[in-house]
């Protein structure tokens, strides 16, 4: 399958268009519009565009539910500008080989190249179904994206996540947990010996967070990471604080779901404590699975990601994460992605899928 410099030049021309469209998350509407009309526009041949609020689907045309079904999933929104852009976020600039804009890299990249090689994968006979979403939300977990979106396609059987990761297969991904946390204790004057002071009944359970070490250790994810992130307590200088809140940011392996990270956590702390939600748990594919196989003999190379992704939200079903871009640009000041990355990540997803065999 060819990828021709006209491909390559559509991708970046809708890249422009979506820079230049505001599309923070769970305000992406303007840019959900001018996708689907971008996509009835220039692909009638894959027949429906379907929505659902501001996610965009499309199913190849020639759908078998005999046949095994891939899912090419990219997110449609943004994080806000960090305070530090020194060029305009909204406007798509290219110096260079780099184009620079929000969402350029993350995730901008990886939707613009996954839906032009679904255009040319529609042209032909293939194996398996396939399915490109356009998703939103991603960047707050948000109920309203992916996850809402599941129950309206059919059954998947593997899945790409598109992110920034220089077109290298992320075949695991940390898991994100966040945990409320309460000490208590008891009010009192600051200048008497009275009350029983929260901070200090909270410092043992801190301290634990901050040593504690989960006894299993993944090969390509290293160790569960704990990490106590914000403390908040007490009302004056003068009174003496009968509660003391603090959150920790929990970044599970895939060793341990985030339900069994809890009861550790319970088994050994003072403090009240409530996970705000636990379905993000670390995900993982086998490193023989069709997709990663023929990555591998694409000459790239699988890797554990500490990133949270979509792929968390899809239980049950291989999924590996892998986009042009990197991720160390992601979420920065005069975001960018180089144009011979979008040209590289056109091929080797064109590589990966034409042919293959689940």
């Amino acid at each position: 399958m060819e990828i021709t410099k006209g491909d390559i030049e559509q991708a970046v021309g809708l890249l422009k268009i979506l820079v230049s469209t505001p599309s923070i998350s769970r305000d992406e509407s303007a840019a959900a519009d001018k996708l689907q009309s971008y996509i009835e526009r220039s692909a009638p041949f894959v027949g429906t565009v379907h929505r659902h609020l501001n996610n965009i689907w499309c199913v190849a045309p020639g759908y078998d539910a005999s046949r095994p079904t891939i899912l090419l999933d990219a997110h449609i929104d943004t994080v806000k500008p960090a305070s530090a852009w020194t060029k305009s976020p909204f406007t798509p600039i290219i110096e260079g080989d780099c184009l620079y804009g929000l969402g350029s890299n993350d995730d901008g990249g990886s939707l613009v190249t996954m839906l032009h090689v679904f255009y040319k994968l529609c042209q032909t006979e293939q194996k398996y179904n396939l399915i490109f979403l356009a998703s939103a939300e991603e960047e707050v977990s948000g109920k309203d994206g992916l996850e809402s979106v599941l129950p309206m396609l059919p059954p998947i059987s593997c899945a790409i996540i598109g992110e920034p990761t220089g077109m290298h297969p992320a075949i695991a991904e940390k898991g994100l947990m966040v945990l409320d946390c309460t000490a208590h204790g008891k009010s009192g004057h600051a200048a008497r010996n009275e009350g029983v002071n929260a901070i200090y009944e909270a410092l043992p359970d801190v301290e634990w967070f901050r040593t504690y070490s989960f006894p299993k250790v993944s090969p390509l994810l290293g160790a569960v990471k704990m990490s106590v992130t914000q403390i908040n307590a007490g009302t004056q200088h003068n009174v003496v604080p009968d509660v003391c809140k603090y959150v920790v940011d929990v970044r599970s392996n895939e060793c341990y779901s985030n339900k069994e990270i809890v009861e550790v956590v319970t088994a050994n702390v003072k403090s009240e404590v409530k996970p705000r939600s636990l379905r993000l748990n670390s995900s993982s594919i086998e490193p023989e699975h069709p997709l990663v196989r023929r990555a591998v003999e694409l000459g790239r190379k699988p890797f554990g990601s500490p990133t949270l992704s979509n792929q968390a939200l899809i239980n049950n079903v291989p999924c590996l994460k892998m986009g042009p871009g990197e991720s160390s640009r992601s979420h920065t000041a005069n975001e960018f992605i180089k144009l011979d990355e979008i040209k590289e990540g056109m091929e080797i997803y064109a590589q990966m899928l034409d042919g293959l065999i689940l």
